[in-house]
């Protein structure tokens, strides 16, 4: 019979994890629940639970010190966090200590149930007394690669983070204390062969495993060096071992990627420096490279660093089309936006050097017109219909050699600009039926409780956009006209000596007798009693 133990101070935390982990799937027949260390610690002797579940926050001891006392005296416990800090430091102890996971609050099921999973499977492998198979589970265990990837990111963004980690570097990479320069290599994951990506059916993280691991099987052997996932996404070659020959060696990994995955790709490759410091100047010397190589034309695929290389060019808007491109789309007409986009395709093709920088421009300009234009249309934009960054709107405009293709780019702009045309084209003609279906609304609704914002919500448009189109359709305010509406409704009940003014005010939606006398009078000229009396 496996048990487990849940280690948290809020009842609501503990109750949750009870009713989300599937527990029967697992052969978990008891779990027993403590709101502090000291408590958990008296279960764990007496109980010898196989799962733990511990909060890192805890009154007077922490997660972190159950960690370090199960580690030394039940080691064979597995332990999953479960904490509200999303702390650098709390999931490299929840690694040293030898944790399955760290999930954040609010709990995830699926994660949850994934964590639990992983846990019981190790456990009864232990069990089984297949040590082998704990110690490759461990190997793979998602916190790890995680862990490196932070570390060596914080390494390259602050140098001064070295010391710290220094001798981790030699037991784990093989860093020796003689090795004093350093050079970093940038692997150009926006020029990736559409094949490729293909081959991993669009999973980022499957294509960026598979190229890590190729990568390090070349350079890590020999304890050359090492490669990660960088925060920002790309992924990263540190050589700390034959800098001078980072070119031989990035071109030799470079073959085994096309061995394995059926292409090259394109390194960045900063130039020599010394460490510490050097990690960082190297690094933003590889990405200077990539931003600046010119994708109108077949590249080296190992492109090195030159500070003598100058590669300013006058800049080309996208914004200076912005015009011809608008009409276009109101023109709702198939070929004026091909004129259009060809207009701008010219003055592309005209371009001998076109780096990423430019294709970002470009991008991010497009996406700035996009919106200011779905704006106008539907007052928020749908989350729908916005664009990715700029270097995701350009990446599909890449031939299979990962040289711009303008034509290319031309049919993915004038397929999005014909999808614009159609939304613009509908949306005129559903303009006027929405308008009246909203007055039909408030005709049969003048009861409820109306509000310009509760209409919106309704009929899922922006409030800037109803009040614009209500008054150009019938020069009227909203506001105003569901004050007629009810005021109207309001002299016909007065023709009824049976109801009281206070009745009439709440049958046409007002709650409050004397606001409804108030706008009654400011808009008839009497009070209703008034009213009531005239008409009588």
């Amino acid at each position: 019979m496996m048990k487990a133990l849940i280690v948290d101070d809020e009842r609501h935390v503990r109750e949750a994890i009870q009713l989300l982990v599937d527990w029967k799937a697992v052969d978990i027949e008891e779990v027993l629940e403590a709101q502090d260390v000291d408590t958990a610690i008296e279960l764990i002797k007496r109980e010898r639970p196989h799962l733990v579940f511990t909060d890192m926050m805890m009154p007077e001891k922490i997660g972190t010190d159950l960690l370090a006392w199960v580690q030394q005296h039940a080691p064979r416990t597995k332990i999953i966090v479960i904490s509200g800090y999303d702390d650098f430091d709390y999931v490299r102890k929840t690694v040293l200590y030898g944790g399955i996971d760290y999930i954040l609050k609010p709990i995830d099921p699926v994660q949850l149930n994934d964590a639990v999973n992983k846990a019981v499977a190790s456990r009864k492998q232990e069990d089984a007394g297949t040590e082998q198979e704990q110690r490759k589970s461990i190997e793979i265990n998602q916190l790890r690669p995680v862990y490196w990837d932070k570390m060596l990111t914080n390494l390259i963004e602050d140098p001064s983070y070295y010391s710290s980690i220094s001798e981790t570097l030699h037991s784990e990479f093989g860093l020796s204390k003689d090795d004093r320069h350093c050079r970093v290599a940038v692997l150009a994951t926006d020029t990736i062969n559409p094949a490729i990506r293909k081959k991993f059916a669009g999973s980022e993280d499957l294509l960026y495993f598979s190229l890590l691991n190729i990568c390090n099987e070349y350079i890590r052997k020999n304890k050359h060096g090492v490669a990660f996932r960088h925060e920002h996404g790309s992924i990263v070659v540190i050589l700390w071992k034959q800098t001078a020959d980072a070119a031989v060696l990035l071109d030799t990994m470079n073959s085994g990627i096309l061995q394995t995955l059926g292409s090259q790709l394109e390194f960045g490759v900063g130039s020599e420096r010394v460490m510490p410091a050097g990690f960082k100047q190297s690094y933003n010397e590889a990405i200077q490279v990539l931003r600046q190589r010119n994708m109108r034309v077949a590249r080296p695929r190992i492109r090195c660093f030159d500070l003598n290389e100058n590669n300013r060019i006058p800049t080309v808007h996208l914004s200076e089309y912005e015009d011809q491109l608008r009409f276009a789309v109101l023109s709702g007409q198939e070929q004026p936006i091909k004129d259009a986009v060809q207009l701008w395709i010219n003055q592309v093709e005209q371009m001998k050097y076109i780096n990423m920088e430019q294709l970002e421009l470009w991008g991010y300009e497009y996406s700035v017109i996009r919106a200011h234009w779905l704006k106008e249309l539907y007052g928020d934009v749908p989350a729908a219909l916005t664009l990715p960054s700029g270097s995701a709107f350009v990446s599909v405009s890449l031939d299979q050699d990962g040289c711009l293709s303008p034509q290319q780019l031309a049919v993915e702009l004038k397929q999005d600009l014909l999808r614009l045309s159609q939304l613009w084209t509908e949306h005129k003609r559903q303009d006027e039926h929405v308008i009246f279906d909203i007055v039909k609304y408030v005709d049969t609704h003048y009861a409820e409780d109306l509000t310009l914002l509760n209409i919106a919500e309704r009929f899922f448009l922006s409030r800037e956009y109803i009040s614009r189109k209500f008054k150009q359709q019938f020069q009227e305010n909203l506001s105003d006209y569901i004050e007629r509406i009810r005021m109207d409704k309001a002299k016909l009940l007065l023709m009824n000596p049976q109801y009281r003014i206070v009745q009439i005010a709440e049958l046409v939606g007002y709650k409050d007798e004397k606001y409804f006398s108030k706008v009654f009078k400011k808009l008839e000229g009497l009070s209703p009693n008034e009213y009531r009396k005239r008409g009588n």
